[in-house]
């Protein structure tokens, strides 16, 4: 066999391997993260463009319930009740009330977050970094369609407790999204009515209901 074959042979079974152990990681997590009844993750979020020259940074928390999720951020609420989004802006006293449909949700929203990667992409082991004592190893997720907006996603994960500590998100544009996790709890004692809407209360405070449905 020629050097070249040779080589090609090696360098497969060796990106194979790579591939078979960021698949068998990120089943351990999706396991993992499916086994609690809830998630509660405090954040930092950013978004950067060097060539737009846009640097924004801020925190926000995010609680998911299966499908469910309660998000805070930029001074908005966000909430998924199973069936309908609920977008609530206290600057503008308005809520906004849209159905949600899967067929039309390509983006990683907070109740996919962590099990995003199930499905259409293809990933294969990068860096490992030490955070604070912690063993982080990044998994890099390339999509499978050739026109997705996304360039790639590194998916940082802390290899002792499976779950996942960054998010670095780049687009096609050039734009890096990046969220890291300060804190993540799990099987939290949640209100009843977390994921629920109350119309009449934000009616009576004085909020513009937008129901696009």
């Amino acid at each position: 066999m020629k050097k070249a074959a040779i080589l090609f042979v090696i360098l497969f079974s060796f990106n194979l391997a790579y591939a078979q152990d960021a698949k068998k990681l990120l089943n351990e997590v999706s396991t993992k993260v499916k086994s609690y009844d809830n998630i509660v993750i405090d954040f930092k979020w950013n978004l950067t463009n060097e060539k737009e020259k846009v640097n924004q940074e801020t925190r926000g928390d995010v609680t998911i319930s299966g499908d469910k999720y309660l998000l805070n951020m930029l001074g908005a609420t966000r909430m998924f009740d199973g069936k309908k989004i609920y977008s609530i802006v206290p600057e503008d006293e308005e809520v906004t009330i849209s159905n949600y449909n899967p067929q039309d949700d390509k983006e990683i929203t907070p109740s996919k977050m962590l099990t995003f990667y199930e499905k259409g992409y293809t990933y294969k082991m990068d860096i490992v970094q030490t955070v604070k004592g912690r063993k982080i190893q990044y998994v890099k997720l390339i999509p499978i369609d050739s026109k997705a907006e996304i360039k790639n996603i590194l998916l940082g994960i802390d290899v002792q407790t499976k779950h996942i500590y960054k998010l670095i998100q780049t687009d096609d544009n050039g734009t890096k999204y990046t969220l890291t996790v300060n804190s993540f709890k799990t099987n939290e004692p949640l209100s009843k009515t977390l994921f629920t809407f109350d119309k009449a209360k934000f009616e009576k405070e004085g909020y513009y209901i937008n129901n696009l449905n």
